[in-house]
Parts: C-alpha cells; structure tokens; sequence
C-alpha cells in the first residue's frame, strides 16, 4: 500500500486527473508483476524508492526523478536492447498536456538507466547509483540478486550467458567508478567492487 500511496501522490503532484490514477498504477503494476521478471519487479521499485526517501533532499528535481523510478523498467525483455527506450517512449506517453513534470529530463532519466554512464544532470547520477545499489549489498542478497537476473536469461545457455555477463560485470570494473555520485563511491564502491570480483571467478 505505501507505493501505492507514494505513486497516488506523485501523480496528483504533476497534475494526472485522480480518475486517471487507478488504472495507471494497474498497467503499472501487472507490467512489473509479469511471470518473466525475477528481479526486475516492485520489489526493486521499492528499493529504489527507499535511496530516493533518503537522498531526495540532495535531489534538483524530486517528481521528475521518482516518475523515472516507476516508469524505467515498464518495459522489460531480456531479449531486446531498445527496453530502456521504449519505457521512456511509454512514461511520456502517458504524461497529461498540462503536467509539471519536464518530459524531456524524464527520457533522458529514463534511458541514462542503461548503460549508467556519469551524467551532467547531478539527479541523473542519483538516479543511476539508486538503479545500482544492489551491487554494493552483502553477498547473500548480492548471490540472490545474480540468481533472479540469471532466471530473467534462462533462455540463453550458459555457454552464451556467462560469457555475457562476465563482459558486463568486467565493464563495471573497468570503469573508474561505478557509482556516480561522491556519496555511494564513498558508501558503497568498495563493497560493490568486491561483490562483482566474486561473482566473476563464479562464471
């Protein structure tokens, strides 16, 4: 009930009609609830929810950043490479005329979420280091995370997944950072670093 809640408000704040509401948090809702989505579910929405509940005072543009939350993982298939864009394309899509919401910072939001490269918008990189920070967890709920994210893949073999995976975690390392903003690089870089280093002798 309490995203319900926090989603209710956010809509109301950026001027959706309270009819509109409902039935917005249910497209929103069975999208996340898909039987194809281990990890990528309201489960992370929350977890993003709860940095963006601590952080939010260091944010420029609170409602843009909590709507970009919501709305990033709309669409996701792990077959495809475009699901960023395509859920930016349906967060604004559904935006009303007269929204105070910048729909141009929410596609940008939206789709800095893939690839997770330093922005020059500071809630950018907020935004990104909340999308990430499950990477800096302890490594049972690390293990757990990697576990869902390999059922989301269970399509591919692991001849062509762990190969994959291994390039996206190495790409993270490679990287001299993989938290954007000074707050989590001093929180959680270490930790975060540790955990892929372990997970990569696994594959």
């Amino acid at each position: 009930m309490q995203l319900y809640q926090t989603y209710t408000e956010l809509l109301k704040r950026t001027n959706f009609t309270p009819t509109s509401i409902p039935k917005n948090w249910e497209d929103l809702e069975k999208a996340y609830a898909s039987k194809s989505r281990y990890y990528h579910k309201l489960t992370h929405i929350e977890a993003m929810i709860s940095s963006f509940e601590q952080y939010k005072n260091e944010l420029e543009f609170p409602n843009e950043v909590l709507y970009s939350i919501f709305y990033h993982d709309i669409i996701y298939k792990a077959t495809r490479k475009d699901n960023e864009e395509k859920s930016a394309a349906f967060a604004l899509q559904i935006l009303p005329k007269k929204t105070t919401l910048s729909s141009a910072l929410v596609y940008k939001m939206i789709c800095a979420t893939k690839l997770h490269q330093k922005s020059e918008i500071n809630d950018i990189n907020w935004l990104i280091d909340f999308d990430l920070k499950i990477l800096s967890s302890d490594y049972s709920s690390y293990e757990n995370y990697t576990q869902q994210i390999r059922k989301e893949y269970k399509i591919y073999p692991d001849l062509l997944y762990k190969p994959g995976r291994k390039k996206a975690l190495l790409h993270f390392l490679e990287n001299d950072f993989i938290y954007q903003t000074k707050t989590f690089r001093e929180k959680h870089e270490t930790q975060a670093r540790t955990n892929i280093q372990k997970e990569i002798k696994t594959l």
